[in-house]
Formats: C-alpha cells, structure tokens, sequence
C-alpha cells in the first residue's frame, strides 16, 4: 500500500518535522491543576505547569521533553468528561475562556509543545442547540442534522437499543453511546461542513495544532452495522485534507479501536495518524505475563506499512485501567513497559499520571482522577475539595517523591523522551528484532544512519542468567560496537557484528536483572542522556 496516496504528494513521507523523535502527553484538564481554587483543573492551571511537560531548554532537568499535548475535550459541555460538546466555539466555562486557550497555546508553542484538541464530530449533546431544535420541531433545518425514525431499532450488541425516545415525543433519535449524545448524520452534507468550519475555527482563530478525533469508527451506519463503514472514510478523507490546508504542520488522529487490519482501511489518505491499540494491548499482556512471545507482531506489522509518524503506540489511555493498575501494582512492571513503549517506533502517548504510575480503574471518573504533584492536601492540585477524590496512593505516588531519584518512573520517562529525540536510532522507524534463549527476555535493535540501540529487557520476576541474543537477518555493519547502559550502571560485553552483519551468540550480560530494562547505545556517547536527569 502507498503509504501516502495521490492526496500526500507533496506530504513529505517521514512526516511533519515536529513528529520526528516526538513523544506527546495525554492530559485531561480537569485533572492536572487547579488556578483558582474550585478543585477543578483549568487551562491556566495547566499553563502554570506548561514547563513540567517541556520547558523549552533542552538542557533543562525538571521536564518531560514531550513534544505536543493533546488535550482531553475543552470545549462546553454538560458533562465532566466534555464527550457530549454543547458548544462548539466555546471553551467550557469551568475551564476558562477562549481568551485563556490562545495563552495556553501561545505559551506551548513557546516551549516548543504543539497543541492537539480532542474534537467530537461522532455525535453532539443532547443539550446542544442543534438538537433541542430538531427535536422540537420536524421541520426545523437541524432535523437531518441526526437520524431519527418512528419506532425504536433492534437491541444492539449489548441487549440495548442505540435508539432513543425524543425528549418532544417526535420519535426516536440514534445515539450509539448514549441517550445523552444523539449522532450526527453525516448524509447531511451540512454536517461536514460544520464540522470543518469549526476546525477552521479552533486552528486559525485558537492556534491549535490539531485534533484527536473521538469515535471515528462510528461516524456511518448502514443498517444493522454500526462501525467502519465505507462512507466513513469519505467523511474522514475530506476532514482531514481540510485540517492539513488550514496552516503547515497540522496533525490529525483518529481513535479506532480495532485490530491493526481493520485499521489499515483508514489509511492511505485519510487522517494522519491512528493510535495502535493491538500494540498496547500486546505491551501490557507481555509485561503482565512475564512473556515476550508475540509482543513485537504488532509492531514489526505497522512498521512494514506505514512510517512512523502514521501510528502511535502508547500504553493505556482515558479509558482503560491504568498501566500500573493493569500488572498488578508493580512499579518495576510499569518501568519495564514503559522502556519498552519509549523505545519503539511510532509516536508514542503517554496520559497523564502514566509517568509517576498514578492507578486507576473503572468507572471512568476513577481512570481520570487528580495528578498527584505532592503529598499536600489536594496533592498540589488544588487548594480546595478536588472534584474527584484523590486515589488512595496519591500521598506515596507523586511527582515531588520521584523528582531526586534516578531510577524513579518519572525520571526513566525524562531520560528516554529527551533521548527520542537527540538520537538518531530512536527518532527513526526502523527495529529489528532479536532473538533470545528465554522466553521471558525480549530484544530489538533500533537503528538511525550511523548510530544504534540495542534494547533487552527481562520481563520475568526472577533473574535470567547466561541469555544469548542473535538475529537471522542482517542489523548492523560489520565490526566491533561498545554498548554502554543509557539506564545503569552496567557495563554490557563488546559487540562484535559479522561481515554479513548478523548478530551472533553474544551474552550482553552474565545475568539480566529481573523485571528490569536496559538500553544500550551501540557506540556514541550517552553522557548528555545520563547527566540530563538527577
């Protein structure tokens, strides 16, 4: 498949220069800071934080390094998740203004951080103007702005109907989601073309970078189904061909939740990029089960399909248990997959908290609850009530514990973030894998230009001793490299590579820690990634 299409050609093939090495940060504002004390998150408060998430030096020591934010959904809505948009063109007010949002961005972009916002174009709220018209009035011009028929359709998968009865009494609307957030129907072209205008609206008036697309899957139906439906990507192929003329650099990406087969439909020339939900679930699982079979299958697919900036890796996102969570509370797990996340190919996410091990599970307002900053009352939150109660770790798991100390969580992502993007070999989409005389160790080579890592990690609870690594295809030149450990002290056995540059029988190590990940770069200094951080 031409990764790029007759729409892409003058889209230069390694992607906006900003994508290269980048690494982009989940945040939902509600949840990361409070300016004024209510005990919700706000956009000044999230610019008061601006420089934990980058501070534009890049020789600082008390940043992430992450490149872009996206933004969970800021626009008004009745709802604390901002899933059901109210208005369109207007920041929800718990939040601030559209005034606060140009600071916010003007702010990132001096910090070097793009802004992507979560846009909703699956479906309204039921308290939209839009659909309080349509459901008061048939002949009103917003009618086939959402489906409606006379009786209610057939139970969905669920035992449920997506049909719901009309607050009017005119009906029933389709809501796949939820009574609370009718659908639009996208065999109104007036539809697309607000949502374009709107677009316009948020990139040209508030200086956004771009969007995360919520629920793209679902925009068509036809009949009985009610996802990935052709006349999707025809909706999808126009929006995101309007975002990249809206101002250079654009991004675009989508959330489908599907195996990467059924992903690869929205692709060649449709939005930029979608998250690769088979590669977090093949992390989570190995890291879980101590086992590396199968883990790279995901990877080494999307790799020989697309570059890199097209899809993005991550670990768990919004809707999902915590990573820490998800492998039982451990910390040694969550750092093992996290090395793994910031070392593959792709444009990797990381939601908010992920970097400290914040946990979490359903319901959905536990998954998103308070970053802990410190052990204060409200965290370093907030001053007052926070709007969602603190986990019951929260005075343990902070940022302020793991700031001084240098295996902490946060300071494996500080040091891996800033080393994507100053090294070749984790700035490129190339990994090759390695094969390993234990199940429970996983291997890769990842190589840019001249330069190479070498990734091992044991995924194991109990140490692995005497592992040999060896590849059936080529990975490196010829000749003898000196790895040296970007995250220990550990000095690894020299490389050497055979002219027909395979990797053969070579123990790195007499003993692998467990539950322990180690990158190695193959030659070159990593002094400037080793003395970045504290």
């Amino acid at each position: 498949m031409d990764p790029r299409g007759p729409a892409w050609t003058r889209v230069d093939p390694r992607g906006p220069a900003w994508t290269r090495g980048a690494t982009c940060y989940e945040v939902f504002v509600r949840s990361f800071h409070d300016s004024d004390g209510d005990g919700v998150g706000d956009l000044e408060g999230l610019t008061q934080r601006l420089d934990y998430i980058n501070d534009g030096n890049p020789r600082g020591g008390s940043d992430l390094g992450a490149s872009c934010i996206w933004l969970m959904p800021v626009a008004e809505s009745p709802s604390y998740h901002g899933y059901d948009v109210a208005d369109y063109y207007r920041v929800d007010r718990e939040y601030g203004t559209n005034e606060d949002f140009k600071r916010l961005v003007a702010a990132a972009h001096r910090r070097g951080i793009r802004v992507l916002v979560d846009m909703v174009i699956n479906h309204a709220s039921s308290e939209h103007p839009w659909f309080r018209a349509a459901a008061a009035d048939t002949a009103s011009r917003y009618r086939q702005w959402f489906r409606w028929a006379p009786v209610a359709g057939p139970p969905n998968r669920w035992g449920a109907s997506n049909w719901h009865r009309s607050p009017a009494g005119s009906g029933f609307f389709y809501g796949f989601f939820w009574s609370g957030m009718p659908d639009l129907n996208y065999e109104t072209p007036a539809v697309l073309e607000e949502m374009k205008r709107i677009a316009t609206f948020w990139v040209r008036d508030l200086g956004a970078d771009g969007f995360r697309l919520d629920a793209v899957r679902h925009l068509h139906e036809r009949g009985a189904e009610t996802e990935n439906v052709p006349a999707t990507h025809a909706v999808l192929r126009e929006y995101g061909a309007h975002v990249r003329r809206l101002k250079a650099g654009t991004f675009t990406i989508g959330e489908v939740w599907e195996p990467i087969d059924v992903m690869m439909r929205y692709y060649p020339d449709q939005l930029d990029s979608y998250f690769a939900f088979e590669v977090a679930d093949s992390l989570i699982a190995g890291v879980r089960n101590g086992s590396a079979r199968g883990i790279l299958a995901p990877v080494l697919a999307l790799q020989a399909r697309m570059p890199a900036y097209r899809w993005a890796p991550f670990l768990r996102n919004h809707d999902q248990p915590r990573t820490r969570t998800e492998l039982g509370g451990s910390m040694a797990k969550a750092r093992v997959a996290s090395a793994l996340l910031l070392t593959l190919p792709g444009l990797p996410f990381v939601y908010y908290g992920e970097e400290i091990g914040m946990t979490g599970t359903k319901p959905d307002e536990r998954l998103r609850t308070p970053m802990q900053w410190t052990r204060a009352r409200g965290a370093g939150f907030t001053t007052a009530t926070p709007w969602q109660r603190m986990q019951d770790d929260s005075v343990e798991v902070t940022v302020e514990a793991q700031e001084g100390d240098p295996s902490s969580l946060l300071n494996l992502h500080r040091t891996l973030i800033y080393l994507r993007v100053t090294h070749p070999a984790l700035g490129t989409d190339s990994l090759a894998p390695v094969a390993t005389t234990n199940d429970g160790v996983l291997a890769y080579v990842r190589r840019g230009g001249r330069r190479a890592v070498l990734v091992v990690a044991n995924l194991r609870t109990t140490a692995a001793e005497g592992v040999i690594l060896s590849t059936a295809a080529p990975v490196l030149p010829s000749g003898r490299w000196e790895p040296q450990n970007v995250l220990g002290p550990e000095r690894a056995a020299t490389l050497a590579i055979a002219p027909d540059g395979r990797l053969r029988a070579y123990g790195p190590l007499p003993s692998l820690a467990p539950l322990t990940a180690y990158v190695f770069d193959l030659g070159g200094t990593t002094a400037a990634a080793r003395t970045r951080r504290p």
